[in-house]
């Protein structure tokens, strides 16, 4: 999940982006204001211009500013075809995440949820949500009944997300592999129960 600049310039935007990595990297607690000038080269009076909320308010928006660049690619990803061929994109997204920073870049969505910024951590929260509404959708255009959709949309999420901690943790792809390659089997078993209409 490399992280791209966006659009937009600038110290905050700069700022921003950084704070993206530097919690992936290190998660919340460990990124300090600090530490996201020397990695964005922002002016230091630059700090409480840009986030007068201080470091409660950079934490918020590189959250919100990651969970809309994610849930774009995911949208996308999810457009491309099924939702097992969907998965395995995702994955692969990953991994090369992964292989890129020697599995030291989580997922920055994780990061925020398990710090100690209460306005991250629902901003995180409504993450999953979305995403697990939009592989929800796709499993339903794939013909699996909505309210099993919907649970199983659920456990793919917890079971990526998962998956990912683990490979970051042993510094290893197998985790997301196996992750990928159960909700594969899941996926389809689902999808040959459903009966036709």
């Amino acid at each position: 999940m490399a992280r791209r600049q966006s659009g937009t310039t600038g110290p905050r935007a700069a700022m921003t982006a950084s704070a993206v990595t530097l919690m992936r990297e290190r998660g919340v607690a460990a990124t300090s204001f600090a530490d996201v000038l020397a990695h964005s080269g922002a002016p230091r009076g630059s700090i409480y211009h840009h986030f007068p909320g201080g470091k409660t308010q950079l934490i918020e928006e590189a959250t919100r500013s990651a969970a809309d660049e994610l849930t774009v690619r995911i949208e996308q990803i999810l457009d491309s075809g099924d939702t097992v061929s969907a998965l395995r994109w995702l994955v692969d997204l990953w991994r090369r995440g992964l292989e890129a920073t020697g599995y030291v870049a989580g997922c920055p969505i994780v990061a925020a949820a398990l710090g100690t910024e209460a306005s991250a951590r629902d901003i995180a929260g409504a993450a999953f949500v979305r995403w697990s509404e939009m592989i929800g959708a796709r499993l339903v255009a794939d013909g699996i009944d909505p309210a099993r959709a919907a649970t199983l949309a659920t456990m793919i999420v917890g079971a990526l997300e998962g998956g990912l901690i683990v490979a970051q943790a042993q510094r290893s792809a197998a985790p997301l592999d196996a992750v990928v390659g159960e909700l594969e089997l899941l996926c389809r078993a689902a999808g040959a129960a459903t009966p036709d209409t």
